[in-house]
């Protein structure tokens, strides 16, 4: 692996004039989001903070050959040469794909919720390095790339922030790796979970929903989700914030970290990469850090992905722990196996959370599936479906259930 120079990240300060009304604040990732009469148009009223999560959006590889400026469709995988090869699987299932598509053609019907429902903050775990190096990582099975004239992609869906700290984020070298982070940075769109070395890694992303609360949103990821050790970030190297053991002293560390930056009315939400790609359990080791973390630190709601299906929720004393959010954008669509976990069915997270003391009021699911690498609204069928696995894999967890309303899901916790 060569060694490049990790290129200084651009500035969005000098961006501000360019990105409407949020202005990104260099040294800190923090979003500081003008005042607006209309409570509701940011996902913030008096008695709740809504945000949008998901899963794993990777907008590479075969999503990537579809827009406007696909990379080199080269890859350097064992069974297939060109991205442009996954393209032609989904097509034997679903027929043709268009190409190139407009920028918001992946997110489909997703963006209709969106708009509805307008959450504060939209959070995405961005699985795709964004440049155009070609220093693949040798030896890794799989890369992800997406050019970075395709960035209008997140965009379009008004993405806020992109956590990094995930196993595809360096497939392109320690060059891709800062071009990601850059390009991001002058499209508006914030990062956590890495950076040039340790301290920017773990630094959070910080929001503004208004002049009283601020969401700060840290990244990190752990080495059972297929993280090599080699792109830890350190004092000074880059790479990504990694946990190396989901341990007492571990729990303690992220509390020092968040303690730093929390102040009175902050929410803050711990993203984490971690577990096996596959399979609904949830270990037990992974289940009591999780609580850990919600009783001895500053961690309002966890964010967990690396699952390529939606695993099992758990509310712990009135706080989130989503274990696994599932794949929500990808180009998977044709590959066969593991067909009885519904990988093609995706999910949209809207918890709103008492802005004072980051407690759980609600948690609405609404439930997508891909089609022609777009996403559409499942039936009502594939939601019973949905419903019926993460209530039994929530109950397993705790005292926590998924219920049926129409074409959503509920939670509901402490029954």
């Amino acid at each position: 692996m060569r060694r490049r120079r990790f290129l200084g990240l651009a500035t969005p300060v000098l961006l501000a004039p360019l990105l409407g009304p949020r202005a990104w604040s260099a040294g800190t990732g923090q979003a500081n989001v003008d005042a607006m009469t209309d409570t509701e148009q940011t996902g913030r009223t008096r008695d709740s903070l809504t945000l949008f999560l998901c899963g794993d959006v990777m907008t590479g590889r075969g999503i990537d050959q579809i827009l406007s400026h696909p990379s080199s469709p080269e890859i350097f995988e064992s069974y297939l040469t060109s991205a442009e090869q996954y393209i032609e699987v989904a097509e034997r299932v679903s027929g043709a794909i268009p190409r190139p598509v407009d920028d918001d053609y992946v997110w489909g019907d997703a963006l209709d919720i969106l708009r509805e429902l307008k959450p504060a903050a939209r959070i995405v775990n961005l699985e795709t390095a964004v440049t155009i190096s070609d220093d693949n990582w040798p030896g890794k099975g799989i890369h992800y790339r997406m050019h970075p004239r395709n960035l209008p992609v997140l965009t379009a869906a008004g993405v806020d922030c992109c956590v990094l700290a995930n196993n595809h984020v360096l497939d392109w070298g320690y060059e891709g790796l800062s071009e990601t982070i850059s390009s991001l940075s002058r499209a508006g769109i914030t990062t956590a979970g890495a950076g040039e070395n340790l301290e920017q890694a773990a630094a959070p992303a910080i929001f503004a929903p208004d002049d009283a609360h601020r969401v700060l949103v840290f990244s990190l990821g752990h080495g059972g989700s297929g993280i090599g050790k080699s792109w830890q970030a350190r004092q000074d190297w880059p790479g990504v914030w990694l946990l190396e053991e989901l341990s007492t002293a571990a729990v303690e560390m992220i509390g020092r970290r968040i303690d730093g930056v929390k102040r009175a009315g902050d929410v803050a939400v711990l993203s984490i990469h971690w577990g096996g790609n596959w399979g609904y359990g949830v270990a037990a080791p992974m289940q009591r850090f999780a609580r850990d973390l919600l009783d001895h630190t500053g961690v309002d709601l966890i964010h967990g992905h690396s699952s390529h299906h939606p695993r099992g929720i758990e509310v712990h004393n009135n706080r989130l722990v989503l274990y696994g959010c599932g794949d929500f954008i990808n180009d998977y669509e044709g590959i066969r196996g593991r067909e009885h976990y519904r990988g093609d069915l995706r999910v949209i997270y809207l918890p709103q959370l008492d802005p004072l003391t980051g407690e759980l009021r609600n948690l609405s699911l609404h439930v997508l599936q891909a089609h022609k690498f777009r996403l559409r609204r499942a039936g009502a069928e594939d939601v019973a479906w949905l419903a019926g696995e993460l209530d039994r894999e929530s109950r397993l967890l705790g005292h926590t259930g998924v219920v049926q309303e129409g074409n959503t899901l509920s939670v509901r916790w402490g029954q």
